[in-house]
Parts: structure tokens; sequence; C-alpha cells
């Protein structure tokens, strides 16, 4: 990563539990949920992708999953995160409008949200990348799944097809 670059990276949340009889953003994450939520953050540990902003869903499962991501990424500097409303039904232009509004000292940025959003921001932003990912994200992120992008441009600048899809990442978990 050059110095001017900046990583986004775009998480669905983890498997939560079915969908009943409460509203759709009280579910919660189910236990294989939890243990996915942990896998991503020892992935993103060992990548050095710890984030220093994380804008997550006010989604229940949302929220958990992030609590899950945290708790594994180890003893460094805590992100900053801000729990969000409009992340629970934002679609791509939006969320795309809410990455902009980032500060352009922020390097690394985590979105926790939902799909299809997650993997049709990823699409709608990546102007280049390896076959393998642009697939992935065509076909949709699976949970606990994250698009990485590399963006050259401060934040505010981002467009569409304006940045690199690097990988689709899947943390392993155990069951």
């Amino acid at each position: 990563m050059t110095t001017s670059a900046r990583r986004l990276l775009l998480l669905r949340h983890a498997k939560a539990e079915p969908h009943g009889h409460a509203p759709d953003e009280l579910r919660r994450l189910d236990p294989r949920g939890w243990q996915q939520s942990a896998a991503v953050g020892a992935s993103l540990r060992a990548a050095g992708l710890v984030p220093e902003l994380v804008l997550v869903s006010s989604a229940v499962r949302a929220r958990e999953t992030w609590e899950g991501v945290a708790g594994a990424l180890g003893d460094g500097p805590a992100p900053e995160v801000d729990v969000r409303d409009d992340l629970y039904g934002v679609d791509v232009d939006e969320l795309i409008e809410i990455v902009r509004g980032v500060d352009a000292r922020v390097r690394t940025l985590l979105v926790v949200g939902h799909e299809p959003t997650m993997s049709a921001t990823a699409g709608r932003l990546a102007g280049s990348g390896e076959p393998g990912p642009m697939s992935q994200v065509r076909a949709g992120l699976p949970t606990a799944g994250y698009a990485r992008l590399d963006v050259t441009v401060p934040w505010a600048e981002l467009e569409p097809l304006g940045a690199v899809l690097r990988e689709v990442a899947r943390p392993a978990w155990r069951a």
C-alpha cells in the first residue's frame, strides 16, 4: 500500500438467527455467527487491516458482529466506532456518500452492514481487481465475508470505479 492509499473494508454481518416474529433489525447472531465474527477479527489483525474507524449498522446482528470482531483484534489502539441507524437500510449510492464523509486522515475504514448493499457497493467502486474477487462480489458476500478495496484518493473524492478490489475474504472458523 502506498502512503497515500486508503483501505475500505466492507463486511457483511455474521450468521444471524432465523427470521422470527421480532422485527428484522432485532435479530441476534447465532453461535456460528459469534465464531465467524471472532475469525474476522483475527484475520484482520493478521493481515494488518485493523481499522481506525468502524461504521456499524444499528441492527443488533451488525453490532454483535463488530463486538466479536473487536474482541479478536488484539491489544492495539481501539478504533473509533460509529453505530449508525442509516446503515440499516442504506443503498449503494447512500453508502458511498457516507464513506465520502469520512475524515481524510482515516487510512483503514471498516463498514459493518448488510447484503446486498455490501457486495453491490464493492462492485460499484471496483474499477479493477482480480477476476475471482470480482466474481464473488457479483454473487454476493457470504455471512462474515468482507471485500477489501484500495482507494488512492481522499474519501471525499471517491467515485464509482475509483477503487481496486484486492480480495474477498471469508475467514475460517471452527465449528
